[in-house]
C-alpha cells in the first residue's frame, strides 16, 4: 500500500525536493507551509505519518506535537528540524514524536526513517491484536481497563498512566513521558506523585515494587509494562 504522508514544512524549496524524491519510492506527500492548515488537514484526512518542522510561522512545532498527542491522535511523527538544541529533541520525543531528524539530511535518510517508523507501528498494531489474550487490556469501548477480564477500579490519573503504558506495552516509558501524556498530571508534577500512582496501580494488580510482574521498574529511566 502506498504510504500517504502529511508534511508541515514552510521551506517550500526543501518541501518540493522531498516530495519529488519520495514520489520515486511510491510515497505520496501532501505539504502545508501554514501549521494551522496542516493541523486542519490532519483532522479531516487520513495520513500514515507526519513529518513536522519545528520553526514554523505562527506556531512552534513542539506545540503542534503536543496538541496532536493531547487529542489522542497516535499518528507516527518524525520531527525534521534545523534547530540543534538537544533540549528540543528531548522535549519532542517526550511529547510523543517517534523520531527526530536534524537538518540538513539526505532525502534517502528521511525515506529510511519513514519506513522504519511505519514498520514499528505496523508491528505494534499486530502486537495489540495478538495481546487480546493478555492479563491487562482496554475494554472494547476504551472506557475501562480489564485485569483478568474484570474491570479495574482506577482513579482518572491511574487510568491515564496505565492506558498510556498499555499503548506502549513492552517498551520502556520514561517518567517524564508518562507525566506529559497523563492530562491529570502536569509538567510540575514531581516524581513522588508518579511513584504514588504506580504504587497504587501495582497494588490493584496484586503486585508491589518488590514483586514486579507486570509493571517493571527500569533503573534511572522509567517503567516497562508487560501484560
Amino acid at each position: 500500500m502506498q504510504p500517504k504522508i502529511l508534511m508541515i514544512e514552510d521551506d517550500e524549496e526543501l518541501a518540493g525536493m522531498l516530495i519529488s524524491f519520495l514520489s520515486k519510492y511510491n510515497v505520496e506527500v501532501e505539504n502545508f507551509d501554514d501549521p494551522y492548515l496542516g493541523i486542519s488537514a490532519l483532522n479531516i484526512n487520513k495520513y500514515d505519518l507526519l513529518i513536522l518542522d519545528l520553526s514554523l510561522p505562527g506556531m512552534d512545532g513542539l506545540e503542534i506535537c503536543k496538541e496532536i498527542r493531547t487529542k489522542k491522535n497516535d499518528i507516527p511523527i518524525i520531527i525534521s528540524s534545523a534547530r540543534s538544541d538537544l533540549e528540543d529533541k528531548i522535549i519532542g520525543l517526550e511529547l510523543g514524536a517517534d523520531d527526530y531528524l536534524p537538518k540538513p539530511y539526505a532525502p534517502k535518510e528521511l525515506y529510511a526513517r519513514i519506513m522504519s517508523v511505519l514498520r514499528r507501528y505496523k508491528k505494534s498494531s499486530s502486537s495489540e491484536e495478538s495481546e487480546e489474550e493478555g492479563d491487562i487490556k482496554l475494554s472494547k469501548n476504551g472506557a475501562d481497563i480489564l485485569f483478568h477480564e474484570e474491570v479495574l477500579s482506577l482513579t482518572r490519573a491511574e487510568f491515564e498512566v496505565l492506558s498510556y503504558m498499555l499503548k506502549k506495552r513492552d517498551c520502556i516509558v520514561s517518567r517524564s513521558e508518562l507525566i506529559h501524556n497523563a492530562p491529570s498530571l502536569n509538567d510540575e508534577s514531581d516524581s513522588r506523585s508518579l511513584d504514588v500512582l504506580i504504587s497504587r496501580i501495582r497494588s490493584k494488580l496484586g503486585e508491589s515494587s518488590k514483586n514486579q510482574k507486570h509493571i517493571r521498574s527500569i533503573r534511572g529511566v522509567g517503567y516497562r509494562l508487560h501484560v
